[in-house]
């Protein structure tokens, strides 16, 4: 998802809407965790914050606070849904298509919009199909489906709730035994939870269950690497950053977390 977000498209964003922009009631960036440190550092100088899908509502709200409207990076169906949830409707967000003049926007849909999405996904979380939610009820009459935010809008329209993995998590570990779950969400999760609760049925929505190749970069023997070169005084595979985008990016991050 990151990698859907190139720091010089965003950058080139960004000025075309000042440029369109103007003093139409200006607009603050917000950004996903799930981006890169320059994005989190142009937030930072422009007024704008990090989010999580747990904290998506709040930190739009103070954004709303402080401008008309939002541009949202880089998963546009967590921006979309979050949106949606506060009352904001689907004729006044745009997506921002990077490959296309203003985003494939007239200047008029601009100034009219109050979220500009850019045109980023999850490429597990869009697998996650209304179909597939109605395959589940037929399978399982009393079935209850929930899915994260990043899912589509037309697969958070007819499950039944959906949430953070926070979210997800807790529901499921707090719900009576023989109760029966589709989850969409990554596979990781949902095997971890159908293990945690055998007293219930869960499974993933995806029949395919595609796993998230980004996150499986996480190998206990990678991780098992990092912590023995730690106990030998060894740092393997530092990452680094300019110390101004480090300083900026941290100002996003502390926005969000005194939000809390």
């Amino acid at each position: 998802m990151a990698d859907m977000a190139p720091m010089e498209d965003v950058d080139d964003a960004w000025e075309d809407l000042q440029d369109v922009l103007g003093d139409h009631g200006g607009i603050i960036p917000v950004t996903y965790m799930n981006s890169i440190a320059g994005i989190k550092a142009l937030c930072g100088r422009n007024n704008g914050a990090v989010c999580t899908s747990s904290n998506a509502p709040a930190v739009l709200k103070w954004a709303f606070e402080r401008a008309q409207r939002v541009l949202f990076l880089p998963d546009q169906h967590l921006g979309r849904n979050t949106a949606l949830k506060l009352g904001i409707p689907l004729d006044e967000m745009v997506v921002w298509n990077p490959f296309k003049r203003l985003g494939g926007n007239t200047p008029e849909q601009l100034r009219h919009a109050k979220m500009v999405l850019w045109q980023g996904h999850c490429s597990v979380h869009t697998r996650f199909t209304p179909g597939q939610v109605q395959s589940a009820r037929d399978r399982y009459p009393d079935i209850n489906v929930v899915v994260h935010p990043e899912c589509p809008m037309e697969t958070l329209e007819v499950a039944d709730m959906n949430g953070s993995t926070e979210f997800i998590r807790k529901t499921i570990n707090e719900a009576p035994a023989g109760s029966q779950w589709a989850v969409g969400t990554e596979i990781s999760l949902v095997n971890r939870l159908a293990l945690q609760n055998p007293d219930k049925t869960i499974f993933c929505l995806d029949p395919v269950s595609c796993p998230c190749s980004t996150m499986y970069r996480i190998h206990p023997a990678y991780l098992l690497w990092v912590l023995e070169g730690l106990a030998a005084g060894e740092v393997n595979n530092q990452i680094t950053v300019p110390e101004q985008m480090r300083q900026e990016a941290n100002v996003a991050l502390e926005r969000m977390l005194a939000l809390r």
